[in-house]
């Protein structure tokens, strides 16, 4: 996943201008935080400061700006008398534009752009795994996803998708971890390995709670204790909706990803939408 900066510097070598729109006060109740941002193109836009009519008006202030070397202004705006829109906060933009000339920076700061992405390592490339990294794709998450069995993978995979053969001994990165296998041995042997390494914060087993019951018991003979088994979550995904469909499953495992991912506090950004086409 690239970010905004990266995006920028690519639409300078592309198409020589772009404006950055960036939240840099928000007080009250408003649809995006500070620091959220938007890079507007002379063919599109990627990001968001929120949506609606403060959105709206950003992006025409911003493509007004398009092609003024280095040209920057603020903008104040009240959601509520100002724009009609019932959040009721004030917002204070930033937009500033960038041209051929500002190549050399644009470089500069999308080599320094923190990757803020969460590393998730992913095993299981069936059904309910192939859903996930669908429902992750938008997401601040770069997936490592692992299987056994060769030819188990699709040809295609969102961008932030590493696809890996291997054993559970091969993960290495600090992250996340699911399991959701084809086999239960293969299961608690990831599980198992996972729980002895700290640097795995949370883990994550697809089952029922007959399954639960069963591994705690086993990894409990294992050796985990209870701080071990706190990391784990066992069954993943929503108690509170019952279908089994792999793309509902896998909607509420990325809604507990996310909640992993806040309660670490490993989220600084929002990820940033696909480049979009203006309209005319």
């Amino acid at each position: 996943m690239s970010g905004l900066w990266a995006r920028a510097f690519q639409a300078l070598e592309t198409q020589g201008a772009c404006v950055m729109v960036e939240v840099i006060s928000a007080q009250g109740s408003t649809p995006r935080e500070v620091g959220a941002q938007m890079l507007v193109t002379p063919r599109g836009f990627a990001g968001t400061i929120g949506g609606g009519t403060l959105e709206w008006q950003a992006m025409a202030e911003a493509q007004a700006l398009l092609g003024k070397p280095r040209t920057r202004r603020e903008i104040t705006r009240l959601l509520g008398p100002d724009l009609g829109q019932c959040c009721g906060g004030r917002v204070t933009l930033s937009l500033e534009c960038f041209t051929r000339v500002d190549i050399s920076d644009l470089q500069l700061r999308a080599g320094q752009e923190r990757d803020v992405a969460t590393h998730l390592h992913l095993w299981g490339a069936g059904h309910v795994g192939r859903a996930l990294v669908l429902a992750l794709a938008p997401l601040p998450f770069t997936v490592t996803w692992w299987d056994v069995r060769d030819n188990a993978f699709p040809g295609a995979v969102p961008e932030n998708v590493t696809c890996r053969l291997g054993a559970p001994a091969d993960m290495h990165a600090p992250g996340l971890v699911l399991a959701m296998t084809h086999s239960h041995a293969l299961d608690f042997e990831i599980v198992d390995l996972a729980l002895r390494n700290p640097r795995f914060r949370h883990v994550g087993l697809i089952g029922s709670e007959t399954k639960r019951a069963r591994f705690w018991s086993r990894l409990v003979a294992a050796g985990h204790g209870p701080e071990a088994l706190a990391r784990l979550t066992c069954p993943i995904g929503s108690k509170q909706i019952v279908s089994k469909h792999p793309a509902v499953i896998a909607a509420t495992v990325a809604v507990q990803v996310l909640e992993w991912q806040q309660a670490l506090g490993l989220a600084q950004s929002a990820p940033e939408a696909p480049l979009l086409a203006m309209g005319h």
